[in-house]
């Protein structure tokens, strides 16, 4: 079974059960007044958000991404501080991480149960070392999760079993969870949506975050466009994107911070600037990691 923590949880705490069995929910850390408050904002995307064309998206699902640049509530469900705070420990060990993707994702009533996968198979497959984590992820109840609805099914410890592998859905057990908490899981472990046999729609909130050094899977610079993301507090476009993936990594023309697109007036952002990381910070890093 999967282990329920209540709002208060530290960031650590939650990082803790995630090494352990791949995913942990935390109960009630979101309130309905500010789900509704989404859900109303999203109203004109989501009415017009098709099903999916294949079984692994579903084919009576629906997907509707753009959060960032079509919701301020999402703003503040992306920026939580305990999500971020679990960001901080689970993804720890590299020098940044990044807004992965934004997405609704409605069951409708009738679909079948998703193949259970790893999310961290979007990285074309690659086999990233046993214990290495690259993603920190977050599915928000927009409605009870129920078995009986589609609650996202995890298999509990994978996260730790080999790459490849294959599971039936019985290997796996439903998240369920009262509208409002917060089911967070690896890129690692073995999961998928549940079959809704209801006659309702089972939303959800996908939130996932995952290291610099990779490309993101929903790409927030065109998702988002320029003139909504620079009126962003600068710690959410950094999150979006726009900061160094590690030492060098992402800078534009002439050495410069990202960041200066949004902020071309900001004296910090200046020529030749690689951000906040110096190369004695960098040489500590490298020691402290072998």
């Amino acid at each position: 079974m999967l282990t329920h923590l209540p709002p208060t949880a530290t960031g650590s705490q939650i990082a803790e059960v995630m090494r352990r069995d791949g995913g942990v929910i935390v109960d009630d850390l979101a309130d309905h007044a500010q789900l509704d408050a989404f859900f109303d904002e999203m109203r004109p995307w989501t009415e017009r958000t098709g099903v999916g064309q294949d079984d692994f998206t579903g084919r009576n699902t629906r997907r509707t991404g753009g959060l960032l640049a079509r919701s301020a509530t999402a703003r503040d469900l992306v920026t939580h501080p305990t999500v971020l705070a679990t960001c901080d420990d689970f993804l720890g060990h590299v020098t940044s991480y990044q807004l992965h993707l934004t997405q609704i994702i409605d069951i409708g009533p009738g679909s079948v149960g998703q193949q259970i996968h790893r999310d961290q198979w979007a990285f074309d497959f690659f086999p990233f070392p046993q214990g290495y984590e690259v993603q920190c992820n977050t599915i928000w109840a927009g409605d009870d999760f129920t078995e009986a609805n589609g609650a996202t099914r995890v298999v509990v410890g994978s996260n730790r079993e080999p790459d490849g592998l294959q599971f039936d859905i019985d290997a796996s057990v439903p998240a369920e969870m009262g509208r409002g908490s917060v089911l967070f899981y690896s890129g690692s472990v073995y999961h998928g949506g549940g079959p809704n046999t209801t006659d309702a729609h089972r939303r959800a909130i996908n939130l996932t975050y995952n290291v610099s050094f990779l490309r993101q899977e929903e790409n927030q610079y065109l998702s988002v466009p320029f003139e909504i993301a620079a009126t962003f507090p600068e710690p959410l476009q950094r999150l979006m994107g726009y900061r160094m993936g590690a030492y060098a990594l992402g800078y534009i023309d002439d050495l410069r911070d990202p960041l200066v697109v949004l902020d071309p007036d900001n004296p910090a952002l200046s020529l030749g600037s690689f951000g906040t990381q110096t190369e004695d910070e960098l040489r500590a890093r490298a020691g402290a990691d072998r």
